[in-house]
């Protein structure tokens, strides 16, 4: 009589392979989550773009002013006259939308720190700026008086 079944060997390649296959989709599937997070962020600086510009056209194209760093969703929401405010997909105590104006009130500044980094490692920002500029540039580069780093 002939036993059927697997062998204890042909058991354990099988599961193996099992497991290498989940380590890939687990590894494949963070990095999709940390780019959606990032085309996200990127999509609500663009909502927060365009209510600036719609405050702008009630305010004699000017921008509010704000010569320091601020978060938008807790300092600027209000101002805009948003009601529904867009945070953040990881927010955390230092974590969050930006925006800054120069004294006048004509030029801003929105920028967001980005999960997925560069080429070269580096981790990056998403700016956008009133004079139509927008890009990724360095985390470590410098924002200050409402003028555009791009």
């Amino acid at each position: 009589m002939k036993n059927k079944g697997f062998s204890l060997i042909e058991l354990l390649v099988v599961i193996a392979v099992l497991g290498s296959l989940a380590t890939i989709v687990v590894l494949r599937f963070t990095g999709s989550q940390a780019s959606a997070r990032d085309a996200r962020r990127q999509s609500d600086l663009r909502q927060y773009q365009t209510a600036l510009e719609v405050y702008a056209n009630r305010s004699n194209s000017l921008y509010p002013v704000q010569t320091s760093t601020v978060n938008i969703a807790t300092n600027l929401c209000g101002t805009l006259g948003l009601s529904n405010c867009p945070r953040d997909p990881q927010e955390s105590s230092s974590v969050f939308y930006r925006y800054q104006s120069d004294n006048s009130g004509t030029n801003y500044v929105l920028w967001a720190n980005l999960e997925r980094t560069n080429t070269t490692g580096q981790s990056e920002i998403f700016v956008l700026c009133s004079n139509g500029k927008a890009g990724k540039t360095n985390s470590s580069t410098s924002i200050s008086g409402g003028n555009c780093p791009i």
